[in-house]
């Protein structure tokens, strides 16, 4: 196997990007623990067997989408003090930190929430020097009305700054290849520019840095019909923090609404296993390129969403059965 960090990623229960999150129907579900504190999630994942966790570190308040808004680190009274207690939690408890996740839109049409989640981004990155992290794991964000070269100068006017306060505080930033692209809501376009090989050298040309790199998850690449082990070669420097997620492509849905349509009419998330993903052959790329750093569960699957026991159970099946391949 693979001698990677086994890390447990959002599971559709609590809220995280990360761990436990569960939503349905935009409502929190009468189980979920969505104010669970930092000590129960990371007692949650050191009882299961998780090695570490990416850590969700929204702003306070209110989640206005699916799978995001927990916080189990308040980054904004984050003191030297706050920081020392939750690493030696940590270390007692056998559970490291991978990332400190916060998945926004940072080039959102609103300009109020366009500098409001640059400025969120900024005080992650301050934190997670300070906690001896030094990842950040986000989108790149996408104005949805805008074309794809017109955003590719909207990032670099948002991005320069953000990763030159990176570099100086030695804090890499890792960007998930999500479209953000499910339903009407986020049509046309979706609602985040890195998606492709293509637009990733374009923005790496534009902001080159050692400090910028990818969130890599093959799953986005199923639905795109986009081969998913091919780019981790050609990226394989810019290889930060990976995904392990599945995804299932209908082709019988894909020929009623073809590629056009909403990508949840043709497609949907599942656990590790269950989809189309070869997650032998995934996993031999990342032996193959040298990747060693942590490698994370993540559960998006609505059949494992009705109960906090089905929660528990998505992410100890998804455990298991990448343990053929991780150490």
């Amino acid at each position: 196997g693979l001698e990677m960090k086994l890390v447990n990623v959002s599971a559709s229960f609590d809220g995280n990007k990360i761990i436990f999150y569960f939503t349905a129907d935009g409502r929190e579900n009468a189980l979920a623990i969505h104010d669970s504190t930092f000590e129960e999630m990371i007692d949650c994942a050191s009882e299961m067997g998780y090695q570490c966790v990416e850590v969700a570190c929204w702003p306070q308040g209110k989640a206005e989408r699916r799978y995001a808004g927990v916080s189990h680190i308040n980054v904004d009274e984050l003191s030297d003090e706050k920081a020392a207690y939750l690493q030696a939690y940590c270390r007692e408890k056998n559970v490291e930190i991978s990332s400190l996740a916060y998945y926004p839109n940072t080039l959102d049409p609103d300009l109020d929430k366009r500098a409001a989640a640059a400025e969120h981004l900024k005080k992650l990155i301050a934190a997670s020097k300070k906690l001896g992290v030094n990842m950040v794991t986000t989108f790149i964000g996408r104005d949805q009305t805008k074309t794809v070269e017109e955003n590719l100068e909207l990032f670099e006017q948002v991005w320069k700054p953000l990763i030159a306060l990176a570099e100086e505080n030695q804090v890499k930033i890792g960007i998930e290849n999500c479209p953000m692209l499910f339903d009407a809501g986020q049509w046309p376009g979706g609602q985040n520019l890195a998606t492709t090989p293509k637009i990733w050298r374009e923005m790496f040309s534009r902001i080159p840095s050692e400090y910028f790199g990818l969130n890599y998850d093959p799953s986005h690449f199923v639905w795109q019909r986009i081969d998913y082990l091919k780019p981790l070669y050609e990226f394989k420097d810019k290889i930060f923090h990976v995904h392990y997620k599945d995804i299932k492509l209908y082709p019988d849905r894909l020929d009623d609404v073809g590629i056009m349509g909403y990508p949840l009419e043709y497609m949907a998330p599942k656990l590790p296993g269950l989809g189309d993903v070869d997650w032998g052959a995934y996993v031999s790329a990342l032996r193959d390129i040298g990747y060693d750093g942590y490698t994370c569960v993540e559960v998006e699957d609505r059949a494992f969403e009705g109960s906090l026991e089905e929660v528990k159970k998505s992410l100890l099946l998804s455990k298991r059965y990448m343990e053929q391949f991780v150490i």
